[in-house]
């Protein structure tokens, strides 16, 4: 065990002071999710599990460790999410006054996705960045884009369509299931 722990931090990664900078932030983020303190305790410790076995493939140029960490939590509460859906009667042998499900709060799901898709567009062209956003993200139609830029609406729709196909190649490396 100390051997892998010492292989971890070879590759970048020091899971004690991981955990140290962002052990109470992914609980809270838990406790908000699952509404069960126990469950999020669950959580957090599987999140480390998952990146102290995951710690080679962790790359700090691809995305922040924070950023990393928090898609792994992501992943881990929506199956403890769904654990809790399926078996329901489990909560309540922990904790008999909780929800009989788990209710997953989409406030803070989406603000865990803003902060990796923030991430990934980081790691894109920004020729691919500056389409995306505008088109995607701010809604702003084609036509008034390109002529902003400076190019043709064909060239702008490639590069949305270029930079899309990046932005998913990115997350995949970051670690984020679709």
């Amino acid at each position: 065990m100390a051997r892998q722990r010492d292989g971890a931090q070879a590759r970048g990664l020091d899971v004690r002071a991981a955990y140290t900078a962002h052990g109470p932030e992914l609980y809270r983020f838990a406790l908000r999710q699952l509404g069960d303190g126990g469950a999020a305790q669950d959580v957090v410790q599987e999140v480390f599990l998952r990146a102290w076995r995951a710690a080679d493939s962790y790359d700090p140029e691809l995305a922040g460790l924070r950023t990393w960490l928090f898609a792994i939590a992501r992943n881990v509460v929506v199956d403890e999410a769904r654990r809790f859906a399926v078996r329901p009667w489990q909560r309540n042998l922990t904790d008999g006054t909780g929800p009989e499900g788990a209710s997953v709060d989409a406030l803070d799901e989406r603000l865990v996705d803003a902060w990796v898709v923030e991430e990934a567009l980081r790691r894109i062209s920004p020729d691919h960045r500056a389409a995306i956003v505008q088109t995607h993200l701010r809604g702003r139609p084609y036509g008034e884009v390109a002529a902003e830029l400076g190019i043709p609406v064909g060239t702008l729709r490639s590069r949305v369509f270029y930079g899309l196909k990046a932005l998913r190649l990115t997350m995949e490396e970051m670690g984020v299931e679709p």
